[in-house]
């Protein structure tokens, strides 16, 4: 059995049955399995969940009874052979059929007779099957051709016109290139790209962030250069929040949803790692993330919390220079990294998720020095987690005034979906003490 299309199937199913990221699952699985294509690998894992509603649109066309009764570990597997006859040039023909059976042989016994019919019949078929009618329904059209879940299409055509959605849909099913945040405590940009241009790797500098390079080349996070701290990876739009922040040596930041802190590393370098950042989350596992790339890094200003962001901590009001809300949300912005995000049904999203966002911002608004800034974030694109959030908060917070709001998109910017706004808390105590009264 080939080790790389075993590979493949054991993510796909991960994907599926635990609801594991795509990413997660394939450095996992790399790491157990040992494939001897790890690129091949990635393009098949990426392939199938990419253009998973497409494949499964072919595959009804294909068989006698509905695509959605059939069971997990026949339709990865039929998925798997087709996307390989449909867009893996390098694949012939009998390879992506023969090893499909070997799979169905091992993972769905006694169900590699109709696996091998599916295939050949698509072999013989693939030039009749046609997408749905636009003209009859575009969104279903729109959501076949690039697997969206049409809810997601229905949000984004409130917000753009037609042409534009189906460019984001197309940049979303993109590959993102690399791109790195310079650790300017250890290394200085031109150092850092002589340095890996040395190594075999292509370098150029990013559009936005000062500190964003974009590099390609093979086990860039193996080498002394990772190691020793000198970079860390970090998407383009994510690293504009803190450019955005702006803190400066001293301040007192907060960062009060890190995650595994990559947005608070970025802010305590470029406050060369003089003053305090402030990194809390929810989960226990992930600040201690943090504190393991802060000693790579070289930042010792960091300390970590766990801490529930929709609660005040009493302990902090008004102390904070600067806070970061970078709120957890529905994601759309980062679909070309974690393509499973297209598939998630709606269920109350757009109502459950703003009203979070919002108590967590609230909450975290109290912890703004007079003068200070509080920066709201999110990787989605979807105006009611973001333009609208923003706006209840201001509605309720008249000491806060907006000072200046971006929203980057993939088709746009070549980079992920990121909304950020940053806003100023007034001077004037007197006006905080007559809200609090009303």
């Amino acid at each position: 059995m080939d080790v790389n299309r075993k590979t493949a199937y054991y993510v796909l199913m991960d994907v599926e049955n635990k609801k594991s990221y795509s990413n997660l699952a394939l450095n996992h699985h790399i790491i157990i399995s040992k494939p001897t294509n790890e690129g091949f690998v990635r393009e098949l894992v990426y392939g199938v969940l990419e253009n998973k509603m497409l494949l499964d649109y072919v595959i009804d066309h294909l068989i006698p009874k509905d695509v959605a009764k059939l069971n997990t570990r026949d339709l990865t597997i039929l998925r798997m052979g087709i996307y390989q006859l449909a867009k893996m040039n390098s694949v012939p023909e009998y390879a992506a059929v023969n090893e499909s059976v070997v799979l169905a042989k091992r993972f769905a016994k006694g169900r590699e007779g109709f696996i091998n019919g599916v295939l050949r019949g698509y072999i013989n078929e693939k030039y009749t099957i046609k997408l749905p009618d636009r003209a009859d329904d575009e969104v279903r059209y729109l959501s076949v051709k690039y697997s969206y879940e049409p809810w997601i299409i229905q949000l984004w055509l409130e917000s753009y016109d037609v042409d534009f959605v189906e460019e984001l849909l197309k940049a979303g099913n993109e590959t993102p290139e690399t791109c790195i945040r310079l650790n300017w405590l250890k290394v200085m940009k031109p150092d850092l790209i002589h340095s890996l241009e040395e190594r075999g790797f292509k370098v150029r500098e990013g559009k936005y962030s000062k500190n964003a390079l974009y590099v390609s080349g093979g086990n860039l996070t193996g080498g002394k250069l990772y190691k020793n701290g000198l970079f860390s990876i970090q998407d383009e739009a994510s690293q504009i929040a803190a450019q955005m922040m702006d803190p400066k040596h001293g301040d007192v930041v907060m960062d009060v949803c890190s995650g595994v802190g990559g947005k608070a590393l970025a802010i305590a370098e470029r406050m060369n790692n003089k003053g305090l950042v402030i990194a809390s989350d929810i989960y226990k596992r992930k600040v201690e993330t943090v504190m393991t790339e802060a000693q790579r890094l070289g930042v010792n200003i960091i300390q970590p919390k766990t801490w529930d962001a929709t609660k005040v901590d009493s302990s902090m009001i008004m102390k904070a220079d600067e806070v970061l809300v970078d709120a957890p949300c529905s994601g759309l912005g980062v679909i070309r990294r974690k393509p499973e995000i297209k598939y998630k049904k709606n269920n109350d999203m757009l109502g459950g998720l703003p009203r979070k966002q919002l108590a967590i911002l609230t909450a975290s608004s109290q912890y703004v020095k007079p003068g200070g800034l509080l920066v709201y974030c999110t990787c989605t694109i979807n105006t009611y987690e973001n333009e609208r959030v923003v706006s209840d908060f201001l509605r309720k917070n008249k000491t806060f005034k907006s000072e200046e709001t971006m929203q980057l998109l993939p088709n746009v910017n070549g980079t992920d979906g990121f909304f950020i706004c940053k806003l100023r808390r007034t001077q004037n105590l007197i006006d905080d003490w007559n809200e609090a009264d009303e």
